[in-house]
């Protein structure tokens, strides 16, 4: 392989790589690396991102659980604890008046 060749195959390979990190979540509310994502959800509106190829909608929040639903799914997860649903674990990290936030990656 000649040096030009080598460096054009580097130069694809980190444009599939950043194309691929940029295309794993939808929206400005999340941030994202190669197996994780946050995601802020705004209270009191129809919240809902598409993160790591599924769709997460945060339903409420009730006694300090937090209530999703993840590719379909409603699961409930206590504030700063953790549950698992659709191949994700699924962490809140914080929960104000104003947002929630929570955490998913690939289990």
């Amino acid at each position: 392989m000649t040096t030009l060749t080598r460096r054009l195959a580097s130069v694809a390979a980190a444009l599939v790589i950043g194309v691929g990190a940029l295309t794993a979540c939808s929206s400005d509310n999340v941030t994202c690396s190669t197996n994780a994502c946050t995601v802020t959800f705004d209270r009191g509106v129809d919240a809902e991102s598409s993160v790591l190829g599924v769709d997460v909608k945060f339903v409420s929040v009730d006694n300090g659980v937090v209530k999703l639903e993840v590719g379909g799914t409603t699961v409930s997860v206590p504030v700063d604890g953790s549950t698992q649903a659709q191949g994700f674990d699924i962490t809140v990290q914080s929960v104000t008046d104003s947002q929630v936030v929570v955490r998913i990656q690939t289990s």
